[in-house]
């Protein structure tokens, strides 16, 4: 089982994903990553093997400044426990996605998209949804609308959380088959695996449904 955690908010956020992490190791994993957005183009990442104290290890050393954020620990099921495999992925320096779940079409996407001119730099099935995103971004379509379209794309299980570091105010999540719970909180909003991860932010949960995908802004959830 892998964890999800994300925040879009009026203060600096990678304290808060980290916490999440912290309260979600008891779902297994065997890496940890975050990426936050310290302004429009400017993502900062860092992934880590090992436990999320690993990941607090490295955070103290290379601050991860920025009020939008997502942050995954993961579960090797394609590709070894490695940082390169661990989430968040990213596609060309502006689509960041978390995923928990099975693509279970990637091999075929993962074809398409290096006969495209997409470069892969892990073995994972997720790294086929970032770049279906970014090929969405590409064509024109806002976040929201790009994910819809390349969610069409997916055969499998996934929740995601996924980000735009064009677009700093918006949050985007999508739940088939996996859990994602959105927290709401007073000029922040919050998404996570579990309510377990959130309950230092808030009270207030919507439970997403299948196939729901919901936008996140400071002010409000769509």
């Amino acid at each position: 089982m892998c964890g999800i955690v994300g925040a879009i908010a009026q203060r600096e956020v990678s304290a808060i994903l980290l916490e999440g992490l912290r309260r979600l190791e008891y779902r297994g994993y065997d890496s940890a990553g975050m990426a936050t957005l310290a302004g429009p183009g400017d993502l900062r990442r860092l992934r880590t093997l090992g436990k999320v104290e690993r990941l607090r290890e490295q955070l103290d050393i290379t601050p991860l400044p920025g009020k939008l954020g997502v942050a995954h620990t993961r579960w090797a099921t394609h590709g070894a426990p490695s940082a390169n495999n661990a989430h968040p992925h990213v596609s060309h320096g502006r689509c960041i996605v978390v995923h928990n779940g099975i693509i279970e079409n990637h091999e075929t996407l993962r074809r398409a998209q290096i006969a495209a001119g997409h470069a892969f730099t892990s073995e994972t099935d997720t790294e086929v949804v970032v770049h279906a995103v970014y090929d969405e971004v590409l064509a024109g379509h806002g976040l929201v609308e790009a994910v819809r379209r390349a969610t069409r794309q997916l055969e499998g299980a996934y929740a995601l959380g996924v980000i735009d570091a064009q677009d700093p105010d918006r949050l985007v999540a999508v739940r088939f088959g996996s859990p994602l719970v959105v927290g709401i909180g007073f000029g922040e909003n919050f998404i996570a695996s579990d309510v377990a991860a959130l309950l230092p932010v808030t009270q207030r949960f919507i439970f997403l449904e299948e196939g729901d995908l919901a936008e996140l802004t400071r002010e409000a959830v769509t």
